[in-house]
């Protein structure tokens, strides 16, 4: 077993996302030696595969309306984005010789839409900074003096720091080194942690064989999903199991908690967005003639292939035989959602470390000197690039943190 190392002025940040690079560079800007550990064979694997379709980063909208994003946690995550919130991110971004745009949606992209680039310049800049970088170190815990223990291809190793910030991610996407394996660990030192939950998931539906095996795999798009007062446009994905997709993202932490309370929730959707309900049924009740109502379905509503599917799967033949119960069904067409899928498969993860537990330096009452960061923290955010940022933000703000806290001691 290698021999433990002591660094005096050192600090130790465990996960090597956003979160805890942004605390690394904010904590060797002051000259403290810092060491950075993660669990996987390189850095910043879910970071890399979050801009695989497109690097999100944050979003342009007033800052007023991007606080709201957050929920119940908005108070909590609003000082965190006034230390760096969406702006100061896109400027940083600059200072890698990285350029951004806004999409037609208030998105904000790097102009080549990848994550890689980025990330690749950003640890240059913090090796040549003086971060130290260890990957396949995977954390377990402290020992019975305090010091960190790791585990590593050459075994396992302890290391001692003045002061560490835990990054280590939430419960999804297990296999890129967010599993919550964490949790235990601190709750056995009396740290207050929610469970962990599946965040901007999809949601299990009970089809009928025939519409998942004809349907699976197909987009629902142009329609507007309504749920407790809220309402998305854009589109949804059918799958095997359920729904999934932007608007279901947007909806999901409302589904998840309604199902959890009254075991299903029933999401509604709006085929034919754009289209009054009082025009749609006057155009549903022009004679049909020789007509099949597929066609006069297709001619009046524009409703064919996978939306004439699901106005079958959730209606009975009443519905279809009045035009205005038809029109009623496809502006509001029920769909009962029974459980979301499994946290791995959830784009983040809700739950986590409770706000509570941590001081306004993101540092654990119980444990003095350990910091917390990112998506490990109790908030959730919709994708569009307020993950993104608050964990960026909170990456600073806890490296910061532990600044304060060594000026202290």
């Amino acid at each position: 077993m290698p021999s433990a190392r002591i660094s005096p002025h050192a600090v130790a940040v465990v996960g090597g996302g956003p979160a805890g690079l942004m605390a690394a560079e904010a904590l060797v800007a002051s000259g403290v030696r810092v060491d950075v550990y993660d669990a996987m064979p390189s850095l910043g694997r879910k970071f890399l595969m979050a801009g695989r379709g497109g690097m999100n980063i944050t979003h342009s909208e007033p800052v007023e309306r991007f606080v709201t994003r957050y929920g119940v946690r908005r108070e909590r995550i609003e000082p965190l984005l006034a230390a760096f919130g969406p702006e100061a991110l896109r400027q940083w971004i600059h200072g890698l010789g990285i350029d951004t745009f806004v999409g037609t949606s208030g998105r904000v992209f790097p102009v080549e839409m990848k994550a890689a680039p980025l990330l690749r310049a950003w640890l240059h800049r913090l090796r040549t900074a003086g971060v130290h970088l260890h990957v396949r170190h995977r954390w377990l815990g402290w020992d019975e003096s305090g010091a960190l223990r790791f585990a590593t291809p050459a075994g396992e190793l302890q290391v001692r720091a003045d002061a560490v910030v835990l990054a280590l991610g939430g419960g999804s996407w297990a296999r890129l080194g967010s599993d919550g394996a964490w949790v235990p660990l601190l709750m056995q030192r009396g740290v207050r942690v929610a469970p962990l939950r599946p965040s901007n998931c999809g949601f299990d539906v009970r089809w009928s064989e025939y519409f998942r095996s004809r349907f699976a795999g197909e987009p629902v798009k142009p329609v507007v999903a309504s749920f407790a007062g809220q309402h998305r446009q854009g589109e949804l994905m059918v799958t095997a199991h359920g729904v999934e997709g932007g608007v279901i993202y947007a909806l999901s932490a409302s589904l998840r908690d309604a199902i959890a309370m009254e075991g299903r929730a029933l999401l509604q959707l709006d085929l034919v967005p754009g289209r009054e309900l009082t025009r749609l049924a006057a155009d549903l009740s022009r004679p049909r003639g020789r007509d099949s109502l597929a066609k006069h379905l297709r001619r009046y509503a524009g409703i064919e292939g996978v939306k004439a599917g699901l106005l079958h799967e959730f209606t009975v033949a009443e519905d279809l035989l009045s035009p205005a119960r038809l029109a009623a069904v496809l502006k509001a067409l029920p769909i009962p959602l029974i459980a979301p899928r499994p946290l791995d498969e959830a784009i983040s993860s809700a739950g986590g470390v409770l706000f509570e537990a941590v001081d306004e330096r993101l540092m654990l009452h119980e444990l003095p000197g350990v910091f917390c960061a990112g998506e490990m923290l109790d908030w959730e955010a919709p994708t569009g690039g307020y993950l993104l940022t608050a964990c960026f933000a909170s990456g600073l703000v806890a490296g910061r943190g532990v600044l304060n806290w060594l000026a202290t001691k």
